[in-house]
């Protein structure tokens, strides 16, 4: 936090580990352990250095909002099944996927702790009801000290009761004697592919199997902190530097496994709350780092005391809100039909399989339905000829292509080229609303004027912009006389065209007379 909030692009943006990341970092630390997500958290934070010196900052906008919805509510979806064991209070053998775990779920559905499911159920409903009774003090914070006081009470006034904490699941070594729960120690430097991994030694096979799951945490953590940033920049009325907000966040991810820290990206919730309070420069987010470090060392003590049940519940909470259930289901109703089937492949992927297919799959979907749409909106017309103030000779056509010319449109926009010829003496193409045109569409319009020059029918281009003059003239196609020809606008084209016709269809001079010599 403190690194990115000195080094960042944002004067507001809070950062640290986020909910939405457990999807990702609880595959790997069953897989890998320990060692295995340190690594990983390295190598996602150099590939998000890379994509700031890249300067691809600016290009995360173009992540369609459809995708982002269905990852979102996937990954929301995903953190609440994941939550259902320590609300059922059962210990699972190590699963690989998700069906797999709930398969492993449903086996041990026998073994549940009612009383871990009366403190989830309390505490979500304490973290429902308490924001409308005590509007100044979060939520998390009375449902977790209430929680965790019933459940210190009822465990020394109820023989038998029972609830997982903190320190009954987690403890620590220090100098030879275990502690329970969290270490009350600040983070010291450690080499992170020494820890404790799961029977794993860090490897080039270990790094290459690492990669996908690194590429998740870099995208996810790219994803969430710029689109935080940008609620900022509206919340706060500065604007970011993306691509120095994705450099800082490498280097915060770099650093980080030294001293035992996770992934970490830019958390909205927090970042909003800093500007509510009043903050006006980074140093009040590298100053929330401090203060979280000092309170996880005071606290620590008492914090082996929350019940996993609780935490369950809470997670699940804040699943449910970062679901948006509602913005969900009201895009399922008035998107467009691809849009909608662009966010349902998101989010049965990422459920179904996990974040990097669902982004991959779904970034790509969306570029081939809107390679789909543009192509459709690109097109080549047959236009009427209607310009009063010329005589129009028979012979002549004009064309309009509107739109880019690029590979998903050429073959449509250059069929209606397909009738001219025969008695047409003369094409006219108008092109002033082409902004743009590929290999391959200068492919397919080379293909149209070659079949239209073996027909003898004259070309004359109007209009053309600057870009696909100039991507022309590259290629090679010149003004050639008789063939093909240049105008400002179509006016002129027209011009152009009635001289063409004339002057082919002038007589040839007759010959000059024999006279014989004597």
């Amino acid at each position: 936090g403190v690194i990115c909030a000195l080094l960042g692009g944002t004067q507001f943006q809070v950062t640290g580990p986020t909910a939405a990341f457990v999807v990702i970092l609880v595959p790997i630390v069953s897989k890998y352990g320990l060692s295995g997500l340190l690594v990983a958290g390295m190598m996602a934070g150099v590939m998000l250095v890379a994509m700031g010196l890249a300067r691809l900052g600016r290009l995360m906008q173009f992540v369609p909002h459809p995708v982002t919805t269905g990852l979102t509510a996937g990954i929301a979806l995903v953190l609440i099944v994941l939550q259902l064991k320590d609300v059922l209070g059962v210990q699972l053998p190590r699963t690989d996927g998700l069906v797999e775990y709930v398969g492993a779920l449903w086996e041990s559905r026998s073994l549940t702790n009612l009383w871990d499911v009366g403190i989830a159920v309390f505490t979500i409903v304490l973290l429902l009801v308490a924001p409308k009774i005590f509007k100044r003090i979060p939520a998390p914070l009375i449902a977790l000290v209430v929680v965790s006081l019933v459940v210190l009470l009822l465990d020394h006034v109820l023989p038998g009761f029972h609830a997982t904490t903190i320190g009954s699941k987690f403890s620590a070594t220090i100098g030879g004697e275990i502690v329970a729960g969290i270490p009350p120690l600040p983070p010291l430097p450690v080499v992170p592919w020494h820890m404790e991994s799961a029977g794993q030694t860090l490897s080039y096979q270990m790094v290459r199997d690492l990669l996908p799951a690194a590429f998740a945490i870099a995208m996810l953590g790219a994803i969430e902190s710029l689109m935080s940033a940008t609620v900022a920049d509206g919340m706060g009325g500065t604007e970011h530097d993306p691509n120095s907000e994705l450099i800082a966040l490498g280097i915060a991810n770099i650093v980080c496994p030294f001293f035992g820290g996770i992934a970490a990206t830019g958390a909205l919730a927090r970042t909003a709350t800093n500007i509510r309070a009043g903050a006006r420069s980074p140093i009040a987010a590298a100053l929330h780092g401090v203060f979280v470090l000092a309170c996880t060392i005071a606290l620590a003590p008492l914090v082996a005391h929350l019940p996993m049940a609780a935490l369950a519940g809470l997670l699940i909470v804040v699943a449910r809100n970062m679901s948006e259930a509602r913005h969900f289901m009201r895009l399922l109703r008035i998107a467009p039909r691809s849009d909608v089937m662009v966010m349902l492949t998101c989010f049965v992927l990422t459920v179904a399989f996990d974040m990097v297919i669902a982004v991959t799959f779904g970034v790509m979907l969306a570029a081939l339905l809107f390679m789909r749409r543009m192509a459709v909106l690109t097109r080549a017309d047959l236009r009427p000829v209607d310009l009063t103030k010329f005589e129009v000779p028979a012979g002549i056509r004009v064309y309009e292509i509107a739109g880019p010319l690029f590979f998903g449109a050429a073959k449509t926009a250059m069929e209606a080229l397909h009738v001219a010829g025969g008695k047409d003496h003369t094409v006219i193409l108008s092109m002033q609303h082409v902004p743009t045109m590929d290999a391959t569409g200068l492919v397919a319009l080379e293909s149209a004027l070659d079949r239209l020059f073996r027909s003898k029918v004259k070309v004359i281009f109007a209009g053309l912009t600057t870009e696909v003059s100039e991507m022309l003239d590259r290629a090679g196609i010149k003004r050639l006389p008789g063939r093909l020809a240049y105008a400002p606008d179509v006016e002129t084209a027209v011009s152009m065209a009635i001289v063409h016709a004339a002057r082919i269809s002038r007589p040839p001079d007759p010959p000059a007379p024999v006279t014989a010599s004597v």
